[in-house]
């Protein structure tokens, strides 16, 4: 299976598991607005490996995760309802992993391999 150049992983901290079915909007900024270039949702592994396309353009970009849905899915209650990260993609030809490492009362992001 290949990766989409931008993939994301997420682990729940508190419950020390991958975060599986986190809807996360991929988006791009074209001059002052963002464009919505896919959706997607975890798998039972907290990834996201093939659903963000083929091709990522230089830009800057940010992922959306839907931090309430999945923590009303368990019915709790969290402090960031979202999580939104911007980052910059300079090399065409690189692969930008951004992994999330979440909890109910805040998160933790870097750049991945």
């Amino acid at each position: 299976m290949s990766k989409s150049p931008i993939t994301t992983h997420i682990l729940d901290l508190g419950s020390g598991k991958p975060a599986a079915g986190v809807r996360i909007t991929l988006e791009q900024q074209q001059g002052d607005s963002w464009v919505t270039l896919a959706i997607a949702e975890t798998d039972a592994d907290g990834r996201v490996l093939n659903g963000f396309g083929s091709e990522a353009p230089a830009g800057v970009y940010r992922l959306t995760f839907d931090t309430d849905g999945y923590y009303a899915a368990q019915g709790l209650r969290c402090f960031y309802p979202q999580v939104t990260i911007a980052f910059r993609l300079d090399d065409v030809q690189a692969h930008y992993h951004v992994p999330l490492l979440l909890n109910q009362w805040g998160y933790s992001t870097y750049r991945g391999s």
